[in-house]
């Protein structure tokens, strides 16, 4: 019987303590699992550390290895994991973070749902292990507010390690967005699909390129990018200040009519000025964001480019 193919994408940004190590673990993972094999496709986004030298050698001496070297860094893993499932040969792909915090060791797990006849099998992090109170509780809310804000029902805490049936990956990569989410767009795409709780764990090797700042633009993205409400909030803030206008003028004539004295106080003034100065550019900043995602996609420039790819 033919074993069905497993591609393994792996994103790296400069991984070098991670690469050979992330390797072994998955070698060790399909030697329990004598019906499948594999290929493994690293993604290397432009690392300024001694990676490519790591995957040149590991390419050399693994044929199941395939190596895609961009010509720049394009900023998220996104554009990396696009890159490496427009490659995939596989009945199933599996995406990975090179800093093996999302371990290969649950990619059995994976398979076994797949058999079952899930389409998507997509990782739920239960505990993020190394991350203290506030970055727990940070992502913890992010979900939150975006499962609440989305148009589409995107599972709480599911993280881009996931499985992709080839079917799937036939739907997921005819969309065109230059702002590309995975898991989130894995959500829109349909089919049927589980989830499989893991713990992710600890980076043991390198440095986190991610900080508070990047991860609060990046989740900002995200809900614009999958969201009109904020859109909707205007309107309703605009009726909102246009009630609470016509109660003050409705005070105001009372108060000429009934006391002959009308409100007064510079206090009340400036404030209410800055107050509806700063509704308007809060309006106008939520507006920019959505004019700003409209610009990034009618230019249709290339999410990535590759410079190399070795063992193709």
């Amino acid at each position: 019987m033919k074993k069905k193919l497993i591609t393994l994408v792996v994103a790296c940004y400069n991984e070098q303590d991670n690469i050979l190590s992330m390797h072994e673990r998955i070698k060790k993972v399909f030697t329990k699992l004598p019906l499948y094999d594999y290929e493994i496709i690293y993604v290397d986004n432009a690392s300024v550390d001694n990676s490519e030298n790591i995957l040149t050698k590991l390419a050399k001496k693994d044929k199941k290895v395939k190596v895609i070297l961009m010509s720049r860094n394009f900023g998220t893993p996104q554009p990396s994991f696009i890159a490496g499932l427009e490659h995939a040969t596989g009945d199933a792909a599996v995406l990975l973070h090179g800093d093996i915090q999302d371990p290969p060791e649950v990619i059995p797990k994976f398979i076994q749902k797949w058999q079952e006849g899930y389409d998507v099998v997509y990782g739920v992090i239960k505990h993020r292990k190394g991350y203290n109170f506030i970055w727990n509780f940070f992502y913890r809310f992010f979900y939150y507010l975006l499962h609440k804000l989305a148009y589409i029902n995107i599972p709480l805490d599911s993280s881009d390690f996931s499985l992709m049936d080839r079917n799937v990956l036939a739907e997921f990569l005819k969309i065109e967005e230059h702002e590309f989410y995975i898991r989130c767009l894995r959500a829109y795409v349909g089919f049927k699909q589980i989830g499989v709780t893991y713990e992710r764990q600890p980076r043991t090797g390198g440095t986190s390129s991610q900080n508070f700042i990047s991860s609060a633009g990046w989740a900002k993205s995200i809900i614009i990018n999958f969201s009109f409400k904020p859109i909707n909030w205007i309107t309703q803030i605009a009726f909102i200040i246009l009630c609470s206008s016509f109660l003050l003028f409705i005070v105001e004539f009372i108060s000429i009519s009934l006391f002959k004295k009308s409100l007064s106080g510079i206090s009340i003034t400036v404030i209410l000025m800055l107050f509806l100065g700063s509704i308007q550019l809060f309006s106008l900043g939520i507006v920019a964001e959505y004019i700003g995602k409209i610009y990034l996609e009618v230019k249709k420039r290339p999410r990535y480019i590759i410079r190399k790819i070795l063992n193709e």
